[in-house]
């Protein structure tokens, strides 16, 4: 079985673009780690996340890093950066609306070149930290609409989604937001784990 991880940084957490047993030092590395020590050589593992990607970005993709891959399974986790880019000196953050539209061509298109994959929906998320506490307000709303967003879409396609933003919210009751995500975006090797949780129990259910 065939598994990639597709998004952006929180993905990629400094993989390889050479080698693809380097799968970098997040939560695709302990699903990798889980379930290949479950079942030795029941599983390929590949990642494809890209550190800054937003959804125009990861669908301008997806015929290298989806489609011709020809996963069985397949996770996305995009949406942070459709926010963050727009509070760059040139803002270039994509609004809700139009997340909405690339994530439902890229599902569309992703399910017609491949019927039989099976795709798992991650919900974006944020807590408030250094990289985001100066539009703090804003941020955390609008990542909340491309949660919302991305909920409507594993809707629509009867797709496993995979709540993330109210389990690292109630973690904050246990350590402060930087003990889960260093920047309040990025997270650290806790909040990596937890979201590992989260996907393997996703998986599970598949």
């Amino acid at each position: 079985m065939r598994i990639l991880f597709q998004g952006d940084s929180i993905t990629d957490a400094h993989r390889s673009r050479e080698d693809d047993s380097l799968i970098g030092i997040g939560y695709p590395l302990l699903v990798t780690s889980e379930l290949g020590f479950a079942e030795p050589g029941n599983y390929e593992f590949l990642n494809r996340g890209i550190g800054g990607n937003r959804s125009v970005d990861v669908y301008a993709r997806i015929k290298n890093d989806i489609i011709n891959l020809k996963p069985d399974v397949m996770s996305i986790l995009m949406g942070v950066n459709d926010v963050w880019h727009e509070f760059h000196d040139n803002p270039n953050g994509i609004d809700a609306e139009k997340f909405y539209k690339i994530y439902d061509l890229l599902i569309e298109e992703v399910k017609a070149a491949l019927p039989n994959i099976k795709i798992m929906i991650m919900e974006p998320f944020s807590l408030k930290g250094f990289g985001n506490e100066a539009y703090w307000e804003t941020f955390d709303k609008e990542v909340r609409m491309r949660a919302q967003m991305a909920k409507k879409i594993a809707e629509k396609y009867n797709l496993p989604f995979i709540p993330l933003q109210e389990g690292f919210d109630d973690l904050t009751e246990k350590a402060d937001a930087s003990y889960w995500l260093g920047d309040g975006v990025h997270p650290t090797a806790m909040g990596h784990e937890f979201i590992k949780n989260e996907w393997m129990k996703a998986f599970k259910a598949l």
